[in-house]
C-alpha cells in the first residue's frame, strides 16, 4: 500500500478550500493534518467525514512545524500565496497551487525555491480536467484558423477579468500557432471596450453574473465555417480530481510544473 500523504490546506475555509478538505478526507492514501485561513473560526476544524478535528491557524510557519505536512494545497489570493509558498518550500513542503495571477518573476522564484530546497510545486490556472482538454483542443485548432475569440463566463463574485484560464488559453493558442491571430479593427467603437480585451489578435470577453460557475468558449472563424470549443463547469467539485492527481504527483517532482496538462501527458502532444 502507498504511504499516507499528509496534506495541509491553506485557505481551508474558502469555497474551493472546503471542497479540497472534503476531497482529501475521502482519499484513502491521504490524511488532512492541518488547515490555515486568514479568518479562522476558532483554532480547530471539524473534519467533514466525522473522523476528528485538526489544527486551524492563521500563522503558517508554526502550523507546519506542528503537523509536518508533505504537501500544502493553496486556493487563496495572490497577495497571500507567495508568502505561503516561501514558507512551505523552505520547510521542505511541496505545494499544489490553484491561485492565479502569477507574474513570470513569481514563477521563476517558485522554481528557484523548489530547486534550492529539493521539493516540487504544481501551479495550474485550472484544475478541472475538462477545462484542460478544452485548452489542449484549442491549441490544436489554433494552427488551422486565422481568427479566434474567447468568451469566459463566471459568477459575479469573481474578482479578476479576464480569467486566468482565458489568458492561459490565449497564450497557448498563440504559442501553438507560432504567431498572433488576425484582429478585425473596429471602425467605430460605440462604447469604450466594446471588443473586450485583446491578446495577440484574440479578443477576450468576460461575463460576470449570477447563474454561472465557470464556463469558457473558444470560437475559431474561417471562410464559410466556425468551430466552437466549450467547457461548462457546474460546481467546484470539478476541480477535485485534478487537485488529488496533483497532490499525488507533486511528491515525485523537483522544481516547478506549470499547468495540469503536463501531469496528464498533454504537453507537446
Amino acid at each position: 500500500m502507498a504511504p499516507i500523504i499528509k496534506v495541509l490546506v491553506h485557505g481551508a475555509l474558502g469555497k474551493v478550500g472546503q471542497e479540497v478538505v472534503k476531497a482529501v478526507c475521502n482519499d484513502p492514501i491521504m490524511e488532512l493534518v492541518g488547515a490555515a485561513d486568514a479568518k479562522p473560526a476558532g483554532n480547530s476544524l471539524q473534519l467533514p467525514n466525522g473522523s476528528g478535528i485538526i489544527p486551524l491557524a492563521t500563522e503558517l510557519q508554526s502550523l507546519i512545524e506542528s503537523v509536518s505536512p508533505d504537501v500544502m494545497v493553496d486556493f487563496t489570493q495572490h497577495a497571500a500565496v507567495m508568502p505561503a509558498i516561501r514558507v512551505a518550500t523552505t520547510n521542505h513542503v511541496a505545494s499544489v497551487i490553484g491561485t492565479t495571477g502569477f507574474s513570470d518573476a513569481d514563477l521563476e522564484e517558485i522554481d528557484e525555491l523548489c530547486q534550492e530546497h529539493g521539493v516540487g510545486a504544481v501551479v495550474a490556472p485550472n484544475f478541472a480536467l475538462g477545462a484542460i482538454l478544452m485548452i489542449h483542443l484549442a491549441e490544436l485548432a489554433a494552427k488551422f484558423f486565422d481568427y479566434a475569440e474567447i468568451i469566459e463566463m463566471h459568477h459575479e463574485q469573481k474578482l479578476d477579468a479576464p480569467s486566468g484560464t482565458a489568458i492561459a488559453t490565449a497564450k497557448k493558442m498563440v504559442a501553438s500557432r507560432g504567431k498572433g491571430f488576425e484582429y478585425p479593427e473596429t471602425q467605430k467603437e460605440n462604447l469604450v471596450g466594446g471588443r473586450g480585451a485583446e491578446y495577440e489578435g484574440i479578443a477576450l470577453h468576460s461575463v460576470r453574473s449570477p447563474g454561472f460557475m465557470a464556463h469558457q468558449e473558444v470560437i475559431f472563424g474561417g471562410r464559410g465555417q466556425r468551430l466552437s470549443i466549450r467547457h461548462d463547469q457546474i460546481n467546484r467539485e470539478a476541480f477535485m480530481p485534478g487537485v488529488i492527481l496533483a497532490i499525488k504527483e507533486v511528491l515525485h517532482i523537483k522544481g516547478l510544473v506549470f499547468g495540469l496538462d503536463k501531469l496528464l501527458g498533454l504537453a507537446g502532444a
